[in-house]
This record gives structure tokens, sequence and C-alpha cells, in this order.
């Protein structure tokens, strides 16, 4: 169990990872999904070249890139065309940014549940420079350091940061789910007045704060407000993350402004160095013991610093900042049936443990963790992965199994392998129950939301998300307190930059 893992026996020193094994079997389906094949892992599939094509050198990335941002159907058309065009779930394009951001945006596109997990197998592929693509931002953003995203594991640094941050998330383990409850009180509260007010309430814009709050308070012990960052560390951490992601997203500007202005060139860290210095500061002071444990491990106490601030605030913060809109938007679409039968067992269980939340109050809420891995799957926060095949490989897809030469960039877009429908029925469909039961728990190796499958724990060896079970945890925390206050709720959604724009539109209290 997830929360349990984390709170109960997260490794200081994990053991070695061993290889992932390429699978090919199709899940044996929930209560929700019934099966329609099973493929022999034995099998031996024909061999096929990977179709599509780059085009001309820098026309053809440009021509991909308008495309990508701006074609019909968005981001996802621009793939599933690209699947229908060629007959295959493996195909060769070009990634944005490329001009002039990229020297080289050529890949070949992992878009199936077949082949996308060959990404985290890092005897196969390298994942150096690679956390953000085809591209990497500069080491200004991040003061000077290569940190821990940008790491191979084979690098000797990788190790020890790794280990920092199992150590980050553990050393105030009880500390998590009291501040949460708090923190999360409180947004509660500030929605329902602003709701009693003007008739609705923008979660992302309370999520923000809250999001970082919690965090600080849970994990360093210190409340952000009472520092000399104050309140503005929500809109400092956006600020910076843009000026990392600017060549990867789309804010909504005409198209040829915005190409030229975000993705054709980097926006110059020069102008958020002193927001980022403000930041700095604020994890040089609070993290103090955090940074001392870096000490003891080798570490840098600077370098320590860097990287506790890029865990806590572009993975962790950044992290709350898509997945808790996203996980209220499909909830809130779920509707009043589903929303009874979440409150009844969040409730049932918090009264079985004295009206606390306790991790064995959440262990008896599996439906509140289906929901939650329903969330990661249908939507995950982490849309993409790459990794550089370090030899000649073949990568097989259901059907057919595809050669890659050594130094061949793989990339893996992984909605299309989370809603690949011959791993999940009804997969464009969000399913609450979908992992409940013997049969949904064997579907939970093609939720990978994590960089790795949800079957497998975060190791030193590997890529996996340092914070896989606690971003769990906190998911599920958020989902048990949102029942616990009210029987049903009503959202409106938009689009954002980062993922989803949710507006709550109704809250009904607690009847029961």
């Amino acid at each position: 169990m997830a929360t349990a893992t984390y709170l109960s026996s997260f490794p200081a020193a994990p053991s070695s990872r061993t290889r992932l094994r390429r699978q090919t079997t199709r899940a044996t389906a929930s209560a929700t999904d019934r099966p329609r094949e099973v493929v022999s892992p034995k099998r031996r599939l024909p061999l096929r070249k990977v179709p599509g094509d780059y085009g001309l050198p820098v026309l053809g990335a440009i021509r991909d890139r308008f495309e990508y941002f701006y074609g019909p159907g968005g981001r996802d058309g621009f793939f599933t065309s690209r699947v229908r065009a060629h007959g295959s779930t493996v195909v060769r394009l070009n990634m944005p940014p490329g001009p002039f951001v990229a020297r080289d945006p050529r890949v070949v596109a992992l878009l199936d549940a077949a082949s996308f997990p060959v990404l985290f197998d890092t005897s196969l592929v390298d994942k150096t420079d690679l956390f953000t693509g085809t591209f990497m931002p500069s080491t200004d953003l991040t003061g000077g350091y290569r940190v821990l995203s940008y790491l191979d594991p084979s690098e000797p640094n990788h190790g020890p940061l790794k280990t920092l941050l199992f150590y980050l998330l553990s050393h105030r383990r009880q500390h998590v789910i009291p501040k949460f409850r708090e923190v999360y009180g409180d947004l509660f509260g500030h929605m329902e007045n602003e709701l009693a007010r003007v008739g609705k309430a923008d979660f992302g814009h309370y999520n923000d704060a809250a999001a970082f709050s919690f965090l600080c308070q849970a994990l360093l012990g210190r409340d952000p407000a009472e520092s000399a960052l104050q309140g503005d560390g929500p809109k400092l951490i956006t600020k910076w993350v843009l000026f990392q992601l600017s060549p990867l997203l789309s804010l909504g500007l005409p198209k040829h402004v915005e190409d030229s202005l975000l993705h054709s060139f980097r926006l110059p860290p020069a102008l958020v160095k002193k927001d980022y210095d403000r930041l700095a500061d604020f994890f040089r002071d609070a993290g103090r013991s955090v940074v001392d444990e870096g000490e003891r491990l080798g570490i840098a106490r600077e370098e320590a610093v860097h990287n506790i601030l890029f865990a806590m605030c572009f993975n962790s913060f950044g992290g709350m900042k898509i997945l808790f809109p996203s996980l209220v938007k499909w909830l809130g679409r779920a509707g009043a049936r589903t929303h009874g039968r979440l409150a009844t067992e969040v409730r049932d269980a918090v009264r079985a443990h004295g009206g606390e939340v306790t991790m064995k109050a959440l262990a008896e809420m599996p439906l509140v963790k289906s929901a939650v891995y329903e969330a990661l799957r249908i939507e995950p926060p982490v849309a993409m992965q790459y990794g550089r095949a370090k030899r000649d490989m073949v990568v097989e897809s259901h059907d057919y199994g595809f050669e890659v030469r050594e130094g061949e960039m793989l990339f893996g877009y992984q909605p299309m392998a989370t809603k690949d429908p011959r791993v999940f029925a009804r997969a464009e469909e969000y399913v609450p129950d979908r992992f409940l039961g013997e049969d949904g728990a064997q579907l939970l190796r093609h939720v990978v939301w994590s960089n790795g499958p949800e079957t497998v724990s975060p190791t030193l060896q590997d890529k996996q998300c340092a914070g896989k079970d606690f971003v769990v945890l906190i998911a599920r925390l958020l989902v048990a307190e949102l029942f616990l206050r009210y029987d049903s709720f009503d959202v409106q959604v938009g689009a954002s930059a980062l993922g989803s724009s949710v507006t709550i539109t109704s809250l009904k209290k607690a009847t029961f």
C-alpha cells in the first residue's frame, strides 16, 4: 500500500532495482473492465521499420511545432493523427521546441502501453539532461547546478541526491497528515467564504497558497508566511517555472507572437534571478537540517539547497498545482452518486477510528485510493518521458517489433499509454472504481505517472519519482478531507498553461 510504504517503511537506502522487463501481456480487467485478449510474453513479433519522417531540416521541425501547439485536436490530436496516418503506435516525428531552442528535435515516439515501459529501463536508455525533453533549461535557473532530475543514475551524484530526497520526504512524516488537514481545512473555509460572497471560488488560486504552505510546514517545519517570503512563494515559483518550461507551453497568445516569444528562443534567466534568490534564501534557512543531512552524505551545502528547492518547488509544488485541480475536476464531473459512495466510505472509516484521519482509516478507503489512481491514469501530471538508446535494440508495441539504433531519442506520450484501449476498457472515461479488487490491482502496473509502474517503488538505480508514495498519500488526503466536509460539489472547468482551471460553483455540506 502506497501510504503505508510512505509513512512506515520509506527506504533510507533502497535496494538495487531489478531490471524492468518489457511487458506485452494484456492486463486482467477489473470489475468495470472485461479482458479482450491475452498476448503471450513469449510471442515473437514481426519486425517493422519505424514509420514516419522528420521532413526538411529546420522546416520540418517548425511544421511539427505549429501542428503540435496550434493544429486541430491540440496535443492529443498531433499524436493520434500520426498513429492514424502510419497505422502504427511507434512513429518518427519532431518534438517541440525544435529550432532554435533544441539542437535536435527528432524522436521515435512510443504511443501505447506496450512500448512505453522501455523508457523506465535505465540499462537500455540514458536519462542525462532529458527531464524536460530535447532541451535543457539553463543551470542559471538552478543555482548553477544540474539538479537530480537531470542526472542519469550512472552519475556519481545521483545516488546521494536521491537519498537526500528520501530523507526530506520521510524525516518529518508524522507531521504530514495533521499539517495537511490544518492547511487544507483553511483552504475549504476560504472557499466557502468566497462562494458565499460571489457565488464561485477558484480552486487553483487557493490550492497554490495551500500547497506551498503545507509542503514547507510538513517537510521543513517552517511557515513561509512567517518568513521574508510572506505570501509570495507561489507567485515566485510560477514565474520561475515559466522561465524553464516556456518552450513547451501555450499561453493563449496569437500563435505567431507566442511561437516567436516562447518557442523559438529562451527567456533570459537574469529576468527571474532576484525571484529565485528569494526562494533560495528561504530554503537555505528553513531547510538547514536537511542540508546538514546532505553534507553527511557528501553533498556540498549549496548543491543540497538548490536540489531541495527544485524538489519542493518544481516537483512537489508543481505536481500539486497540476494534480489537485485535475483530481477535483474529475471527481466533480463524476456526479452525486459517486460523491455519495466516497462520502460514505470516508466517514465510516474515520468514525471507526475515533473520528481521526489516520493511516489505518485511509487503508479502509479503497474507493478513495482507486479514484486517485484513476485520476493519475487518465490525466498524468507529467505527460512526457524521454530516454536516449544506449545500444541497438528492438522496442515492441502490441503488434510489432521496431529496430532502434544506439543514440536515437525515444519519447513517450504517457496519456496514450495510460489510455491504451488494448489495456483499459472505456479508456477515455474516468471510472472511479476501476482499480478495486484483485483484477483492478492487476491494472496498476499500467499506471505509470511516476516514471515507473505503480506496482514498484523508486530506488537509487532508477528515475522513478522519489515522492511517488507521498503524492498518492496527499491526493488521498485531499479526497478524504473533501468528503468529510461535503456531500457533493459542482465545478466549472477551463484550460490553463499547466493543466486544468477549476472553479467550484457549489459545496453541499455534509448531512450524515
